[in-house]
């Protein structure tokens, strides 16, 4: 199973409660149960009169760790991703993104427009110094002894160059090292077969950067890697990363409906779909997003946790509690110091030799 952090120190963590589809009613209600549930403070962020009403109705007060902060526009799904840094300035997004940038949060959470989320992420917060480029970072179910598997990019980037594939190697890393307690997590590479000269020219010119960053690199991983459990985390751009994650999340519920379907065939087949029962049940929770909330913008300089569209109550409870534990494990500080490393051996190596580091190059 999962490793699950605890808290040891109180963190406050911003909500975009009018993000998502069943905003804010299920936002306002996960962020009651993280409020009642871990040691953070919420900062939730939105319409004032229609959160309070939401907390009203299920609280019947708003908690002394839970403060409202007004925010009278909303970024619509189906706005562009420049809209919170343009036409709605005072959208719930981009004020929760501010108050990260402010230091009144540590981290925050939107179930909204992901574009809008990325896109405010990245201009008020900046980059963690040496990064070029953010990436999502999902965990997909996996043969692993925690049960899942770190995949990055899943979406923030449709084209890389080999040292942006470092550059989520290096964040994966520490990620994997955040929710699975591995001191070593096994690095692979994304390829059409394990063989070093196998794949593209962006995975054949990645395996040799991946190969001198020091981490756990194990090679070239192709897509059955993802879940057999061969490796920890697996890196692509976000183009493949984006095709990977919606084709498991039409099998999981491709798989559920199947089995749903054939245990009601007939009465054997039923009371073997009951004999089964906590078996499947297992299974279902395993495969279940809401069990770990959303999916880290990895190299912002300040937590950003992503979160699915049709995100519930529970969803968003794990997201708060990913938010905390994000900013609790210092990731961001630990990506800097590797990051920073890497350079100073590029510039090091680069100097030797008269080359132009990789990382500087446009």
């Amino acid at each position: 199973m999962m490793q699950k952090p605890r808290l040891t120190k109180r963190h406050r963590i911003a909500v975009d409660a009018m993000g998502g589809d069943h905003a804010p009613g299920e936002i306002v209600f996960g962020a009651l149960d993280a409020a009642t549930s871990f040691d953070v403070d919420i900062l939730l962020v939105g319409q004032e009169a229609r959160i309070a009403a939401e907390l009203t109705k299920h609280a019947g007060s708003i908690p002394s760790n839970i403060e409202i902060v007004d925010a009278a526009e909303v970024v619509e799904m189906c706005d562009p991703p420049i809209t919170p840094l343009r036409r709605k300035r005072n959208s719930s997004i981009r004020i929760a993104a501010n108050l990260v940038g402010e230091g009144r949060a540590g981290a925050f959470v939107s179930a909204g427009n992901t574009g809008a989320t990325w896109t405010s992420a990245r201009a008020v917060l900046g980059m963690v110094e040496g990064v070029d480029r953010p990436a999502l970072a999902a965990l997909v179910p996996s043969l692993t002894p925690q049960g899942f598997t770190v995949l990055l990019d899943v979406g923030a980037n449709v084209d890389a160059r080999p040292h942006h594939l470092r550059e989520f190697a290096v964040m994966g890393h520490f990620y994997a090292q955040m929710v699975f307690g591995l001191e070593r997590p096994r690095l692979g590479l994304m390829s059409i077969g394990e063989e070093e000269g196998k794949g593209n020219d962006l995975t054949k010119e990645s395996f040799a950067v991946l190969a001198e960053t020091g981490l756990n690199f194990i090679g070239n991983a192709e897509g059955r890697d993802v879940y057999n459990g061969n490796a920890d985390v697996v890196v692509c751009d976000g183009f493949v990363g984006n095709c990977v994650l919606k084709a498991s999340e039409a099998l999981g519920e491709m798989i559920k409906q199947t089995l749903s379907a054939e245990f009601k065939k007939n009465p054997f087949r039923m009371l073997g779909g009951l004999l089964s029962g906590s078996a499947l049940a297992g299974m279902k929770k395993k495969m279940d997003y809401t069990e770990y909330g959303g999916a880290p913008l990895l190299g912002v300089n300040g937590g950003c946790i992503v979160c699915h569209g049709r995100s519930n109550g529970k969803a968003i409870r794990n997201a708060i509690r990913v938010a905390a534990e994000f900013v609790e494990h210092d990731v961001n500080g630990k990506i800097r110091t590797k990051i920073s490393e890497l350079h100073s051996q590029e510039r090091a190596e680069g100097l030797a030799s008269g080359d132009q580091p990789a990382g500087q190059r446009s």
